[in-house]
């Protein structure tokens, strides 16, 4: 066990740097936060390179769940309160090594996928991640412009289910292609003459589900490279429904 109190130590100031997208690429690693997640990602068998834990939240863990190899910080509460991205840290937290993506060869994908265009709320994000992992979708592949998959918050609001679905960088014009040659139906989220009612399309185990930026929607060319285009009938008098609620009720219904 190492010890660490203040906040000026190098260490902390690096761990502090992986808030950013320049210190996750430097250092090659990010940050999580909290219990769950840190349970979720051991689970995983990620690449775990050190855990820093609170004199209080030691007390409440148990030593034989930490992996030996795994460099272990008794931080202060100070320096806890640095490294936090919420008001009420939990006092735990965990660098994860940024492993080298395997190259995905989206020919060879099956079952249903969620593809992101250029969606960049980090809760929004999360939100559509966690709904994939709880419709049974095998990943989620972001695109250009799109959120970053390491950054603080969307870690966090995905609570998890990054260790239970893929989740790539991408560019969605290649999947579209590879997922179409397939015979796989990729589904665009747009209102136009052309769109059908999502529940007009019945189920499917092999798709694409793409989902478009919150202001200006789908691009024209996602629009252009969809299987079909599909709505949801509003019979309120809301104008729109936020892309992840939106996307939450299509993965549900797609899903078969």
């Amino acid at each position: 066990m190492k010890y660490i109190q203040s906040t000026g130590n190098q260490t902390v100031k690096n761990w502090k740097k992986l808030q950013t997208k320049k210190g996750r690429s430097r250092q090659g690693k990010y940050l999580l936060e909290g219990w769950h997640l840190l349970d979720e990602a051991l689970k995983a068998n990620e690449n775990i390179s050190e855990i820093m834990i609170t004199p209080a939240a030691l007390e409440h863990a148990n030593p034989q769940e930490m992996p030996e190899e795994v460099d272990i910080y008794e931080i202060s509460d100070e320096v806890a309160q640095q490294l936090s991205a919420t008001p009420s840290p939990q006092g735990i937290f965990a660098t994860v090594i940024i492993g080298q993506t395997k190259e995905i060869i989206p020919e060879k994908m099956t079952g249903a996928w969620l593809f992101l265009d250029t969606i960049q709320d980090p809760g929004n994000v999360g939100t559509m991640v966690r709904t994939a992992d709880a419709a049974g979708f095998k990943g989620v592949v972001l695109s250009e412009g799109s959120v970053d998959m390491y950054q603080p918050k969307l870690v966090r609001s995905m609570q998890g289910s990054q260790f239970h679905v893929k989740i790539i960088e991408g560019d969605l014009s290649i999947w579209t292609k590879a997922f179409k040659k397939n015979r796989f139906p990729v589904f665009g989220s747009e209102l136009n003459d052309q769109a059908r009612s999502y529940d007009e399309v019945g189920q499917h185990a092999d798709f694409a589900l793409v989902m478009g930026n919150e202001g200006n929607g789908l691009s024209q060319k996602m629009l252009e490279e969809t299987s079909m285009n599909l709505y949801i009938p509003l019979r309120g008098q809301a104008e729109s429904l936020n892309v992840a609620i939106a996307a939450g009720i299509l993965m549900f219904a797609l899903r078969a």
